[in-house]
């Protein structure tokens, strides 16, 4: 690792060493710690890291880095390692299908992968000019096959850590509007590094170079290429355009993102020249938006503070109406409610305006603002739904035209036009008479303060003015889509200190919200696997009633304590509708896990034939520091095989003494070794064999099932016979009043 690292430092170096005296660059260098790779089933098997990249950054190195843990016969693997820029990424390697109304713009993603001979694998992602802020990355390993694999077992295991290097120019040239500015660039750099500030309002960005002129080249032609905006792959595209000597060269884009700095470069086609040119920058303010009054109240109603009612009044709306074409008439070239912002748990916000409800003209737009801005933020899903209200339709009214977008919005909503931004990707909503509702869902919304625009579209163009309609606008930010529906469930992820949240999904369903039924389980195989996962534990009777016959009394507590628990684990443990619990799920799975290992535990301790206080202390013992480890690790493998392990052992150095001390094989009788014990350990080694080697999500319920039908079989073998001197089912023959006679000694019992 130091070697990968020390030959970056020293790449990084070369290339600062061949920069421009007049631009100062610093090298930077982040690190995230290495995490187990798992293969993807849901969201949560996504190992996700979180990097901040600096302002002024022009060149970033991932340096990737997945490491081959312990394993025997690992093939060749594949890592998918996911990159966006503003929120985590958007991914789906297992093509399910996305829910209703949800817009998704796929992550960009790379491969690396990890040869069979190979034990680590070192892979470089360069970048130029990245986006500044907020950086994930997420990597997994493939679709997961469904095997189960045993906690404990030797594994194929993978560590992936990132590591990114920084260049950065301390020092980038500001270009300042209508200020020129003259830039000179020299091979073998070949580009110009400058950036300009955005305001607020701006509705268009241009720039120009002016007079260039070249040295060691031909002059007629400097080869100059303009660059705007910075790469975020995928979510965001920057503009180019090839400047020639002919005429002064000019770039502009529409709807640039405001209060934001905007990345400019300039590049030169021609080796080993040097070009001198100057360049300079203006921007339009198109619409700017009426001041508020200072008076709170005047520019937010309380009312927004208050419950509403769901009628609406007529007479208030008509106010609203009338208010909004005496603004129109003063000049306004756009409407800016006020927009109140809830926050009412972890990824969960709402956005209201006034009265819930809209007027929307169609002679100028109405702008609404959802302050995003924040990296919190983007871990949910933003949903935004309009709801036409068609009696308050006024004049040639065709539609309402919504668009989305973050850091800037777009205020000309004709047909004509696309909901895109500048350098970011735009969310068209539409309703009208016909569909009064719109409903959009993004999942992981940028960190950025999104901008929602809303015009009324009218169906005749000579008949436009004072035409209207009111629209309820619903606003908010949830951990989930649809709260994962019936057949999921949203749970709260971390990462270092970044929260984020996904669906796990049940009885097959599959997708981001759970609403792919591709996969998914049908009630009667619901059904049936609940039958079979329950009823098969019904097969403990049989044991219990033997070890009651036998004398066995603690024996026979332990096989109906696992009996009854696992049944109603696994009635509490289904995934879909067919669910029966009848205590909280935790303390059941924990009883179950307990009393599985326990009765195990007593079974062989028991065939060892110790004397009762010896076996006693051994039960009570080997309980409680079940207990303590089923409480540490309850998918551990040494829960189960260590007491395993131990109790052979008890039993071993028990029957070895009796064969010396005896002079025999201990048992004597060859029929119970043929008849008993070889049956009952044949069985408790297929249901082993079963339950660590054969299971799958798949065949779950089958093989689990088999897992409980051999061991229940295997204690009705195992169980050693009743002693000579114990009576059936252990009670004695005569009660003396108060006084219990058994095995000829009188034990005296107090009653109160």
């Amino acid at each position: 690792m130091a070697k990968y690292l020390l030959m970056c430092l020293w790449v990084l170096s070369a290339v600062a060493g061949c920069l421009a005296d007049d631009v100062t660059y610093v090298n930077e260098f982040y690190s995230k710690t290495p995490q187990k790779l798992a293969k993807y089933s849901w969201f949560g098997n996504v190992r996700l890291y979180y990097f901040r990249v600096p302002e002024d950054a022009v060149l970033v190195r991932w340096l990737l880095t997945a490491v081959r843990g312990s394993g025997f016969h690992c093939g060749d693997q594949n890592i998918a390692v996911h990159f966006r820029a503003g929120a985590p990424p958007v991914i789906n390697p297992i093509l399910t299908a996305f829910p209703n109304s949800t817009a998704v713009s796929l992550a960009y993603n790379l491969t690396v992968n990890v040869r069979s001979g190979q034990a680590i694998n070192v892979t470089l992602f360069n970048m130029t000019n990245p986006v500044p802020g907020d950086w994930f990355l997420a990597a997994h390993l493939p679709k997961d096959d469904g095997k189960i694999e045993q906690q404990g077992l030797p594994s194929c295991s993978y560590l992936f850590q990132p590591q990114m290097f920084v260049r950065r120019a301390a020092d980038m040239p500001v270009l300042q509007a209508y200020i020129p500015l003259t830039q000179t660039v020299t091979a073998p750099l070949k580009q110009a590094q400058l950036k300009v500030f955005v305001p607020e309002f701006t509705s268009r960005l241009n720039v120009f170079i002016h007079t260039c002129s070249v040295k060691g080249g031909p002059a007629s032609d400097c080869g100059l290429t303009i660059t705007l905006g910075s790469t975020s792959l995928g979510q965001s595209s920057a503009i180019t355009v090839n400047c020639s000597a002919e005429e002064p060269c000019a770039l502009s884009v529409a709807n640039p993102p405001w209060n934001t700095w905007v990345r400019v470069t300039v590049e030169i086609s021609q080796p080993n020249v040097t070009a001198t040119f100057i360049i300079s920058a203006n921007y339009t303010v198109g619409c700017k938006p009426s001041s508020v009054p200072s008076d709170f109240n005047a520019s937010l109603p309380l009312e927004l503070f208050s419950l509403r009612s769901s009628s609406s009044n007529t007479s208030s709306n008509a106010s609203t109406a009338a208010a909004l074409r005496a603004n129109i008439s003063d000049g306004a070239c756009v409407q800016n409610p006020s927009v109140f912002r809830e926050e009412q748990d972890v990824l969960s916000i709402r956005f209201a305006v006034s009265n819930g409800n809209l007027t929307v003209a169609s002679e100028v737009p109405t702008m609404l603002a959802l302050d995003l801005d924040s990296a919190v933020d983007s871990g949910g899903a933003l949903i935004v739904q309009l709801d036409l209200n068609v009696s308050s339709l006024i004049g040639a009214f065709g539609s309402i035209r919504a668009c989305l977008t973050p850091s800037a919005p777009v205020l000309q909503l004709n047909t004509s036009h696309s909901c895109d931004a500048a350098f970011m990707k735009g969310y068209s909503l539409r309703v009208s008479s016909n569909e009064t509702k719109a409903l959009l869902r993004i999942p992981f919304p940028e960190a950025a303060l999104w901008y929602l625009s809303l015009q009324t579209i009218c169906n005749s163009s000579t008949a436009c003015r004072n035409t209207s309609a009111m629209v309820s606008v619903s606003m908010s930010v949830s951990a989930c889509v649809d709260d994962c529906g019936p057949y999921g469930e949203c749970r709260l992820l971390r990462t270092h200190s970044y929260l984020y949240a996904a669906c796990v999904c049940k009885a097959g369903w599959l997708g981001w919200s759970c609403s792919d039924g591709s996969a998914a389980l049908s009630f009667s195989r619901q059904l049936s696997a609940a039958l079979l996962l329950t009823l098969s534990n019904l097969l403990f009777i049989p044991p219990t009633c033997v070890a009651l016959y036998r004398g066995y009394h603690v024996e026979a507590a332990v096989y109906f304590f696992t009996m009854f628990f696992s049944t109603f684990y696994h009635a509490c443990d289904q995934p879909g509708v067919t669910v029966m619990c009848i205590m909280d799920y935790d303390t059941l799975q924990f009883c179950d896990f307990l009393g599985s290992v326990v009765a195990v535990w007593v079974t062989i301790v028991c065939m060892a034939r110790l004397k009762e206080p010896f076996k006693y202390v051994f039960f009570m013992t080997g309980t409680l520091i079940i207990a303590m480890a089923m409480q540490l690790d309850r998918r551990g493998l040494w829960n189960l095989l260590g007491p395993v392990l131990f109790a052979l052992v008890i039993m071993v150095t028990a029957w070895v003494y009796r064969s010396v001390t005896r002079h025999h094989c201990y048992p004597p009788n060859w029929k119970r070794w043929v008849f008993f014990l070889l049956p009952g350990m044949l069985s408790a080694l297929i249901g082993v064999c079963v339950y660590v080697f054969a299971q799958t999500d798949s065949n779950y319920y089958y093989t689990h099932s088999i897992w409980h039908i051999m061991v229940a079989t295997s204690v009705v073998f195992l169980l050693p016979p009743r002693e000579k001197h114990v009576p059936p089912w252990g009670w004695p023959h005569k009660l003396c009043g108060y006084k219990i006679c058994r095995n000829q000694k009188e034990e005296l019992y107090t009653v109160t």
